[in-house]
């Protein structure tokens, strides 16, 4: 007998050091709620004892305040796993995972209940979405290394203007002056602040850029300064450094720069003319090494005229400034853009799509409000849409329809006539067919013909039927 007892002391002893391996805090207790088994990391999670615990029952305990809820009640009669966050009277948070062990019956005959600690829980999170922060922020510069690897971004430089523009470009971009970079939305500006970036001395270094108009009033300061630990409700615990201290050594490019506020103006104004930033909730001041590149759509001229934008940080952002033309100025470019997209898609969704002549002459002619960007989307969106690989004028989504350059001398220049072989009725004929012609490739249809030329729908019939046109 006295050999059985020390076995199971033996084995019970052996059963407590198998518990207290166990990183987690476990209590187990029985279908009455009687504590059966604590291990230490219990202990220290709580600051409970396991001498004044053993043997007790849960309900008495919670009952006097050692802890103020225990999970054994509910998962013996629910006979299920629950969950919960204790507090003890040590003032310590602590989360309940209780779990159901079940006799040959079926009935629970005992419950183990795993404790973790809420602040480690916390302190995992913080670091999780301290990482996932700096993932994001760091994001943009792994792209765009990525895609100066592989050249994915393409610039087309074929108009006299951009010629001179990219000219331009390489002089600045070989100084460490602030840049303005001006023009529409969607020319393509950030292209360009990537590009003076590319003809820097700091081309190795990081390149960021921030969208002014996109982040909230209330956010943007600490986005660009970034924070102290505790500047703030709701701020990470270890704080975090702004765009300004991240972009040390390298480029930050500031988008839509027009659209920051007043009371940040004056403070960028500063770290312009200074090189020195100084998180919120710290005292400390520190030096940056940052070349700034600025880029609107905005009359930052008229802005400053009328109070809207500050005018010392105007004249301080345009020291060197680029204005880029949109693309219905420099139309050498755009069939290079669409045949440049159109193989990129091509490429990207594995299709063979190509455009007829007179869609790429329509195209030609478009006024594109949306400039390049516009381009982009459209022949992304004809690559996804359309079935067949060789695609016509009708095939064009309808809004591009109404918004193209229909001044004839531009858009239908007749054909080379031969002057002195030819009677002059001859010539205006063949003049009269051409433009018939090719005003029915590019707009489809006898009506459209007819508006274009602002004619009787009957009298343009008449006239291709004559010219074996339709």
């Amino acid at each position: 007998m006295d050999l059985v007892k020390a076995q199971a002391y033996e084995i019970e002893a052996f059963l407590d050091n198998i518990l207290d391996v166990f990183s987690d805090g476990i209590y187990i207790s029985d279908a009455k709620g009687k504590t059966i088994k604590v291990n230490s990391t219990y202990e220290k999670l709580t600051g409970l004892k396991k001498e004044n615990l053993l043997g007790r029952l849960v309900h008495d305990l919670t009952k006097e305040g050692v802890y103020d809820t225990a999970l054994n009640p509910i998962v013996v009669k629910t006979g299920k796993p629950q969950t919960s966050v204790q507090k003890t009277k040590e003032g310590r948070k602590v989360i309940l995972n209780g779990y159901p062990v079940f006799d040959q019956n079926g009935k629970v005959a005992y419950v183990v209940t795993y404790v973790r600690d809420v602040t480690v829980l916390s302190q995992l999170k913080e670091q999780i979405s301290s990482q996932a922060e700096l993932i994001e922020k760091y994001h943009q510069e792994i792209h765009y290394l990525f895609s100066k690897k592989h050249k994915n971004e393409n610039t087309i430089i074929e108009s006299p203007k951009m010629i001179k523009l990219m000219q331009l470009l390489q002089r600045i971009a070989a100084t460490d002056t602030t840049v303005l970079i001006l023009g529409e939305t969607g020319v393509g500006k950030d292209v360009f602040a990537r590009k003076i970036h590319e003809h820097s001395q700091r081309k190795e270094e990081p390149f960021f850029k921030i969208n002014c108009a996109t982040i909230p009033e209330n956010l943007i300061e600490s986005e660009l300064f970034g924070y102290d630990p505790g500047a703030f409700s709701g701020a990470n615990a270890k704080g975090k450094p702004g765009y300004f201290e991240m972009a040390d050594k390298g480029t930050l490019f500031l988008d839509e720069i027009g659209e920051l506020p007043l009371a940040m103006q004056a403070k960028l104004l500063r770290v312009l003319q200074d090189q020195e930033v100084m998180r919120i909730g710290s005292t400390k001041v520190k030096k940056v090494d940052v070349r700034f590149i600025a880029a609107t759509n905005r009359n930052l001229d008229e802005a400053s005229k009328n109070g809207t934008f500050r005018s010392d940080l105007y004249y301080r952002l345009r020291v060197a400034v680029l204005d880029l033309p949109p693309l219905r100025e420099r139309k050498e470019e755009i069939t290079p853009l669409v045949q440049y997209f159109l193989d990129k898609y091509n490429t990207k969704y594995k299709k063979k799509l190509t455009l007829t002549h007179e869609v790429k002459n329509y195209l030609q002619n478009y006024k594109w409000p949306g400039n390049v960007r516009e381009v982009e989307n459209l022949i992304q969106g004809l690559v996804v849409t359309q079935e067949k690989e060789l695609l016509g004028i009708s095939d064009l989504p309808n809004y591009l329809m109404g918004n193209q350059d229909t001044n004839l001398d531009k858009v239908l220049m007749p054909t080379s006539v031969n002057v002195g072989e030819q009677t002059l009725n001859e010539i205006m004929a063949d003049v009269e067919k051409d433009l018939l012609k090719r005003a029915l490739d590019i707009h489809g249809s006898v009506p459209s013909v007819a508006k274009v030329f602002h004619m009787d729908r009957s009298t343009i019939f008449r006239k291709m039927k004559r010219y074996n046109l339709i």
